[in-house]
């Protein structure tokens, strides 16, 4: 949950070059396989996203929750700037919302309505691109496809399991925007971009189950590519995203 405390914004004193201890450990748990922000240029901004990320995606902030600057500062232990800049960047992901004169909240959850209408559009548009992906996805291509699958089981000895769940949502998303790509298909791939479509799924639930039996579904889903049957892929990833919505539905019981 975050932190409730006053509205004020008081005045940071850290550097933003510097990564004080504190704020090594919190980003070290939101790191995995080659794969953060960390490994990539984009400043203490982005790394401070990474974890105020990870922090909804474990629901450790909860939707709905005010995010107060004041307190990420003293929990993170960085001036006001890279927070503002990654809480800037996180409603631009449509996770995060700004009041005038209240401050930042986490964006609410998914209701019944959207999440049903969000399944409708994935089963409409993905299992189509799947199909088109079969055909024009060549090795490298599926290749890189099966590297993104394989980063998913992956399990550093240091992680804990909110860390790994940040991060498989992640490389899900990457893993479905792969496949698009390979359709050919910018529209397809702009529209479902927009919507945010894993970040909010998986802030739905915490639960092995959501990681475990998709790590399945995409294998079966690869095979079909590599086979260039296109509609074993459209199937396979039929099925895959109603399986996905089956598994998250209880999140609404």
């Amino acid at each position: 949950m975050a932190r409730r405390v006053s509205t004020g914004d008081a005045a940071g004193t850290s550097e933003d070059q510097k990564r004080p201890t504190n704020f090594m450990a919190a980003s070290a748990a939101e790191t995995s396989a080659g794969e953060s922000a960390f490994s990539r240029p984009g400043g203490l901004a982005s790394n401070v996203y990474e974890v105020i990320l990870g922090q909804m995606m474990s629901l450790k902030i909860s939707p709905g929750a005010r995010i107060t600057v004041d307190a990420l500062v003293r929990e993170l232990n960085v001036s006001h700037t890279p927070i503002r800049e990654a809480l800037n960047r996180l409603e631009a992901d449509g996770l995060v919302v700004k009041t005038h004169l209240i401050g930042y909240s986490a964006a609410p959850q998914l209701t019944r309505r959207q999440f049903d209408e969000l399944y409708e559009l994935r089963l409409l548009l993905e299992p189509f691109a799947a199909r088109k992906a079969a055909i024009a996805m060549d090795e490298k291509a599926i290749g890189k496809l099966a590297e993104i699958a394989d980063r998913m089981t992956q399990k550093k000895g240091d992680d804990d399991a909110r860390a790994r769940y940040n991060q498989f949502a992640r490389q899900d998303a990457a893993f479905h925007d792969h496949i698009i790509i390979g359709s050919g298909n910018e529209l397809f791939r702009e529209s479902l971009a927009r919507l945010h479509i894993h970040f909010h799924i998986f802030r739905l639930m915490f639960h092995s189950r959501v990681t475990e039996e998709a790590i399945e579904e995409h294998a079966r889903i690869i095979e079909a590519l590599k086979s260039g049957d296109g509609d074993a892929a459209a199937l396979a990833m039929t099925r895959h995203i109603q399986r996905s919505r089956d598994r998250l539905l209880p999140a609404f019981r």
